[in-house]
C-alpha cells in the first residue's frame, strides 16, 4: 500500500523532525528503506509512545525505529492491537519489549492479524508452552500468516500418520509438539507433500517402525523434500558407497542426512572429505560427518592433528557431533596426550 517511486516525491518534513527528535539515524533509514521517509503520513510519535509505554527507554526507541523503519507507519491502532496478541503468550511488557528490540520486524508485521490469533490460540490448545510460540512469533513469523484451517490440517496428516505408522495414541501429543518444537516449517508443508513423502519411505522398504524412527531423526526436515531429491540422493550415496539396497537402507537410518541433502551437497562435503585423505570406507563406517560442512571437518582435522591424531588411520567418530560434542572428544584427546607416563607420586620398587 505504499509507493516506492523516490524519484517524483520529496522526504516528509514532519517525519524527519519527529526522528531527529528521537535521535534516530536517518541515514541509516536513507539506506535501508528510504520510500519510509517520503509517505505523507508516519505516526512516529504515537509508536514512539507505545513502546516507553511498554517500558523502552529513548535508545532502545531509536534503534527499533532505525532497524524496522516501516514501524512508524503503522496506526497506533494497529500496534495496540498487535501488542495484546502477543502478550497472549508474553509473560509481561517486559519480555514483550525485549522480544521487540530484537526482532522488531516480526512484531511490525501487523496485516495478518486474525490469522496470527487464531494460530496462537491454536498452538496454545495443541499443547506447546508459550515460550516455544513466542520463540515461533520471532524466528518463524510465516507459520502464524496461514489461516489457522491449513496449520490445522497439516497437524491431523501428521497424526494420522504417526498412528498408521504404529505410534501410540499415548505417545502422539509429546512427538507432535517436539517435532514442532524443533521445526515449525513443517506448518508450511501441505498435507499432500507429506503423505508423497512418507509413502516414498514405505515404498523404498522401510518399515513403518524404520519411517518413524527417521522422522523424529530428521526433526521434521523430511516434509520440506520431495520424493524426486530423496531419490537422486539415495541413488548417489548407493554409488558412492558401492552397496546394496538392504546396506543403503542401513545407512540412511544411520545418518538420514543422505535422505535429507541435495546430491550438490553431499558431493561437494564428500570431495572435502576426500581431499583430507580420508577414505570412502571410512565415510560409509560413519556417514554421520556427512552432516557437517567441509568448513567445520577442516577446522576439526586441523585441531586433531595438532595434537597428533592422525584421522586418515583413526576412525571419524572424533570428528562428529556438535560443537559441544566435538570439544569433550578433543578434550579427552588432549588430556590423554598431556597425560603422563608413570604416575610420579606412586611409590618406586627398587631392587637391593
Amino acid at each position: 500500500s505504499y509507493t516506492t517511486d523516490t524519484k517524483s516525491r520529496e522526504e516528509n518534513k514532519r517525519t524527519l523532525e519527529n526522528l531527529y527528535s528521537l535521535s534516530v539515524d536517518i541515514t541509516k533509514i536513507r539506506r535501508l528503506k528510504e520510500w519510509v521517509l517520503l509517505q505523507d503520513v508516519a505516526y512516529v510519535k504515537e509508536i514512539a509512545c507505545i513502546l516507553q509505554e511498554m517500558g523502552a527507554d529513548k535508545t532502545a526507541i531509536a534503534n527499533i525505529i532505525e532497524r524496522c523503519p516501516e514501524a512508524i507507519l503503522h496506526t497506533p491502532a494497529e500496534i495496540n492491537s498487535q501488542r495484546a496478541l502477543w502478550l497472549l503468550v508474553c509473560q509481561n511488557e517486559k519480555q514483550l519489549i525485549k522480544l521487540i528490540e530484537q526482532f522488531p520486524e516480526s512484531f511490525f508485521t501487523t496485516e495478518y492479524q486474525q490469522n496470527q490469533k487464531a494460530n496462537i490460540l491454536f498452538l496454545q490448545e495443541l499443547g506447546l508452552k508459550n515460550n516455544i510460540i513466542t520463540r515461533f512469533l520471532t524466528s518463524a513469523p510465516s507459520i502464524f500468516y496461514n489461516p489457522v484451517e491449513k496449520n490445522k490440517n497439516v497437524i491431523e496428516t501428521l497424526q494420522r500418520n504417526y498412528l498408521n505408522l504404529g505410534g501410540s495414541e499415548a505417545n502422539m501429543k509429546i512427538w507432535i509438539l517436539k517435532l514442532l518444537s524443533q521445526n515449525p516449517f513443517i506448518l508450511l508443508n501441505t498435507s499432500a507433500a507429506i503423505q508423497d513423502n512418507l509413502e516414498f519411505l514405505q515404498k523404498n522398504d522401510f518399515t513403518d517402525q524404520e519411517v518413524l524412527q527417521l522422522l523424529s531423526k530428521l526433526k521434521g526436515f523430511i516434509f520440506q523434500l520431495n520424493s524426486t531429491t530423496m531419490q537422486k540422493s539415495m541413488l548417489f550415496s548407493k554409488n558412492i558407497f558401492k552397496c546394496s539396497d538392504k546396506e543403503l537402507k542401513q545407512l540412511v537410518l544411520k545418518c538420514p542426512a543422505l535422505l535429507y541433502y541435495s546430491v550438490p551437497v553431499l558431493e561437494e562435503r564428500l570431495e572435502g572429505l576426500l581431499k583430507e585423505g580420508i577414505s570412502i570406507a571410512q565415510i560409509r563406517e560413519t556417514p554421520m560427518v556427512l552432516e557437517l560442512t567441509t568448513q567445520i571437518v577442516q577446522y576439526r582435522i586441523k585441531k586433531l592433528s595438532a595434537l597428533g591424531y592422525d584421522i586418515k588411520s583413526g576412525n571419524l567418530e572424533s570428528l562428529n557431533g556438535t560443537k559441544k560434542d566435538f570439544e569433550v572428544t578433543y578434550g579427552k584427546i588432549q588430556s590423554k596426550k598431556e597425560r603422563p607416563i608413570f604416575n610420579p607420586v606412586a611409590p618406586l620398587h627398587i631392587e637391593d
